[in-house]
């Protein structure tokens, strides 16, 4: 995966008067974007970008990549053959897919490295452009993103719901949400994802699209967009939400279930038969503790939902950090007693 901790120039090509250049009017949609032929360059080829910047590809798109680690651009060449990207200049869209947790702390959300991918993007995107954040992002950090693009280019979040042991079920092509900071931000999403801005976002309707076989490739780009069905709000940071909210939830599933799974040993219950007797009902699904709530997204989401209000924090977030932490002490004491019991045995 890539780092998000970035120093000194992306490029080294040089900085002119008309790459600085700024409008102080909002951008607005044209029938320049319309996308077809356009130029996209994906930020960021780790686990969620590669496969975005293949998806991209096969829709037919001229598509570049870009990554501070050198080994993921070589490996985006290699295995789908994306274009490196020599500079941040002449892009039609911009697909940010950067981590945002710190580098020596995956469970810690920081997006220091999206920002400075922003910087660089302010300095060199010609004005008009699409950038769209995948990315997993705090409350507000698109509205930020729009200042420091100087109100000329169109923002859009779009956050990815890809999973990768289920990617042909849960890929980059399947229903995702999607706000944009202006209405012809989202417009311009909606026709770069979808190829429709027909429906009107006040009705909250998912925009789906035209073509009946989203998976199949389409190496002409003869529809100018990329497939894949939307759900258009009509505040970007309920789109920004939306993505912690639904990781924070998940966290708090499993969570459940760890305590459940502690209060069966307390009380020397098996926790097996209580789960399997209660999933019997059916709208009730317990889930089956592990090793602990691992990987990154699900810990750090959680945490930057928690970081994300103002004044009320949610207590049973809080609660169920602890859980995790009461249950991981748990199996660690556990695997440390059936170590000892081995050698004692021998």
């Amino acid at each position: 995966m890539q780092s998000n901790r970035i120093s000194g120039q992306i490029f080294s090509d040089t900085i002119t008067d008309s790459d600085l250049t700024v409008t102080n009017e909002n951008p607005t949609i044209t029938n320049r974007n319309e996308f077809r032929n356009s130029r996209v360059l994906i930020i960021g080829l780790g686990q969620l970008g590669l496969p975005v910047a293949k998806y991209v590809k096969e829709k037919g798109f001229d598509t570049y990549g870009y990554d501070i680690e050198q080994k993921a651009i070589e490996r985006a060449e290699k295995v789908a053959s994306i274009k490196r990207a020599d500079s941040f200049s002449n892009f039609d869209v911009y697909i940010i897919c950067v981590s945002t947790h710190k580098p020596d702390d995956i469970f810690a959300p920081q997006i220091d490295g999206l920002l400075y991918i922003i910087e660089e993007i302010s300095r060199k995107a010609k004005n008009g452009a699409l950038v769209s954040i995948e990315s997993t992002i705090p409350r507000g950090t698109s509205k930020k993103v729009f200042e420091m693009l100087n109100h000329r280019l169109h923002v859009v979040h779009a956050p990815h719901r890809w999973y990768a042991l289920e990617e042909m079920e849960h890929g980059v092509n399947q229903l995702r949400v999607v706000g944009g900071v202006h209405d012809c931000c989202l417009r311009a999403a909606l026709q770069f994802y979808t190829g429709d801005v027909s429906n009107s976002i006040s009705q909250r309707e998912s925009i789906r699209s035209g073509s009946d076989d989203s998976n199949s490739s389409n190496n002409s780009n003869e529809n100018g967009n990329l497939g894949i069905p939307l759900h258009p709000v009509s505040d970007i940071e309920i789109a920004e939400i939306t993505k912690i909210a639904e990781n924070a939830h998940r966290y708090l599933q499993i969570a459940f279930a760890e305590e459940l799974y502690l209060y069966c040993k307390t009380n020397n219950l098996s926790f097996p038969q209580l789960r399997e007797a209660i999933n019997t009902k059916w709208n009730v699904n317990i889930l089956e503790p592990r090793d602990g709530i691992g990987g990154h997204c699900l810990p750090k989401d959680t945490r930057m939902f928690l970081q994300s209000s103002k004044s009320i924090k949610s207590k049973i977030l809080t609660a169920a950090l602890e859980v995790d932490q009461d249950y991981r002490r748990q199996r660690q004491s556990r695997v440390e007693l059936e170590v000892l019991c081995k050698d004692i045995a021998k």
